[in-house]
C-alpha cells in the first residue's frame, strides 16, 4: 500500500514540476532577448559608440615647445625660450557637441530598440509556427492511427475475400501517407527548434508549450495607430535621426566661431628675462565653408524621410489591420460552423458499421479533413498577423 502512495507522490509531483516550467510566450521571448548573441554584440557595439563620440568632446592636448640658441655672430649669451599653450574651440561649441552626442547616443538606442524588435517578432513567429506544428502532429497521429485501423480492417476482410486488392492497396497507401504526413511534420518542429535555439544563444529553450496562449483582440485602428506613435522603435528611430540632424546644423553654426589659445611663454637672454601669457584666435575663413549649408540640407532630408517613412508605415499598418479583420470575421465563422460538428467520428462509425464502401469513405473523409485543416491555417494566419500588429509593444 505505502509502495503505491510513493508512486501517487511522484507522480504528482513531476505532473507539477511539468506544468511549472510551462512558460508563456513572453516569457520565452525575455528568455531568447537574454541569451540572443546579436543583441549582446549589438550592446558591445553601442557602448563603444558612445564612449567614442564622448571623445571627440575632449580638449586638445597641451603643446609645450622650447627653443636654445647657443650659436651664431653675437656677443651675447645663449638665447633660451618655452612656452606651453592650450588650445580649444569656442565654449559654446562643447555644449552644442555634448547635445549633439547625446542625440547619437539616443540613435544608437533607438537602432537597438528596432533590431530587438525585429529578433523577437521573428522569435514569436517561430513560436507560433511551432505552436501550429505541434497542434497538427496531434491531428496527424489520430488520423494515422484511424487510417492504421481501417487498414486492419481490410486487410481482415481482404483475407476473408470480402474486398479486392485494389480496396486493400488505397488503404494501405492512405496509411502510408499518414505516417509520412507525421514524419514530416516531426522533421519541421525539429527544425523551428534548431532556428529557436539559434536565436537563444545556441542554447536550449525551455518551458515550450503546446498551447497557443495569445489572444486575437486588438483595439480599434485609431487607438492602435496612437499607441504605436509613441512607442514604436522605427518611429522613434525617425524621430531621433531628425533631432540628431538638428543638433548637428546648431554645432555647424557654433563652429563658425574662432578657436581660442592660452598658454605662458619665457624668454631669457644675456641673464634678462621675460615671461608673461600668450594668447591666440583663429581666422574662421575656410574651415567651416559650406558646412552649415551641408548640415542643414541633411535636416531637410532627415524631415522628409520621416514624413515618407510615417506616412509607408502607416499605410502598411492599414493593410494589415484590415486583412486581420476579414481573417479573424472569417475564422469564427469557420469554427462557429466546424465546432458543431464531429465528422470524422461520425464517417468512421458509419464506415465500420457497413454504411460506406471505403472510396465512399475516404472521398467524404478527405472533404472534411481538408476543412479541418484549412481552419488550423487561418488559426495560424490569424495569429500571425496579430502578432505583425502588435510588434511595436515587443
Amino acid at each position: 500500500m505505502n509502495k503505491y502512495i510513493v508512486f501517487a507522490i511522484c507522480g504528482c509531483l513531476f505532473f507539477m514540476n511539468s506544468f511549472s516550467q510551462t512558460k508563456s510566450i513572453e516569457e520565452l521571448l525575455n528568455q531568447i532577448e537574454q541569451n540572443n548573441t546579436v543583441l549582446k554584440g549589438y550592446q558591445s557595439f553601442i557602448e563603444s559608440q558612445q564612449l567614442t563620440n564622448k571623445s571627440t568632446n575632449n580638449l586638445p592636448d597641451p603643446q609645450l615647445s622650447g627653443y636654445y640658441l647657443p650659436f651664431g655672430d653675437n656677443t651675447t649669451d645663449a638665447y633660451t625660450e618655452y612656452e606651453i599653450t592650450q588650445s580649444f574651440e569656442f565654449p559654446t561649441v562643447y555644449a552644442a557637441r555634448g547635445k549633439w552626442n547625446d542625440l547619437k547616443s539616443e540613435q544608437l538606442q533607438t537602432a537597438y530598440a528596432k533590431k530587438r524588435q525585429d529578433i523577437l517578432l521573428n522569435a514569436k513567429e517561430f513560436l507560433l509556427e511551432l505552436t501550429f506544428l505541434q497542434k497538427q502532429k496531434v491531428i496527424e497521429s489520430e488520423r494515422r492511427t484511424q487510417s492504421k485501423r481501417v487498414f486492419d480492417q481490410i486487410q481482415e476482410l481482404f483475407n476473408k475475400e470480402q474486398v479486392s486488392i485494389l480496396d486493400l492497396n488505397k488503404a494501405k497507401i492512405a496509411w502510408i501517407q499518414e505516417q509520412f504526413v507525421v514524419e514530416q511534420l516531426e522533421s519541421d518542429i525539429q527544425i523551428l527548434m534548431s532556428k529557436l535555439n539559434t536565436l537563444n544563444g545556441d542554447k536550449p529553450l525551455d518551458g515550450l508549450s503546446t498551447e497557443t496562449i495569445i489572444s486575437t483582440e486588438v483595439g480599434s485602428i485609431e487607438n492602435l495607430w496612437k499607441e504605436k506613435l509613441v512607442i514604436d522603435p522605427l518611429l522613434k528611430e525617425l524621430n531621433a535621426n531628425e533631432n540628431a540632424s538638428l543638433q548637428k546644423v546648431k554645432l555647424e553654426k557654433n563652429k563658425i566661431l574662432p578657436n581660442v589659445a592660452l598658454g605662458y611663454n619665457y624668454q631669457g637672454v644675456n641673464g634678462n628675462n621675460y615671461s608673461g601669457f600668450y594668447g591666440g584666435l583663429s581666422i574662421p575663413l575656410w574651415n567651416s565653408k559650406n558646412r552649415v549649408k551641408a548640415a542643414q540640407a541633411n535636416y531637410e532630408y532627415q524631415q522628409s524621410n520621416t514624413q515618407v517613412a510615417s506616412a509607408t508605415l502607416y499605410s502598411q499598418f492599414q493593410e494589415t489591420f484590415t486583412r486581420y479583420q476579414l481573417m479573424r470575421s472569417k475564422f469564427k465563422e469557420y469554427q462557429s460552423t466546424m465546432g458543431k460538428l464531429e465528422s470524422e467520428n461520425l464517417l468512421f462509425k458509419a464506415y465500420m458499421l457497413g454504411e460506406y464502401s471505403f472510396m465512399d469513405y475516404y472521398v467524404e473523409l478527405q472533404f472534411y479533413r481538408n476543412a479541418s485543416d484549412k481552419m488550423l491555417q487561418m488559426e495560424k494566419e490569424l495569429q500571425l498577423l496579430h502578432a505583425q500588429l502588435l510588434k511595436h509593444q515587443l
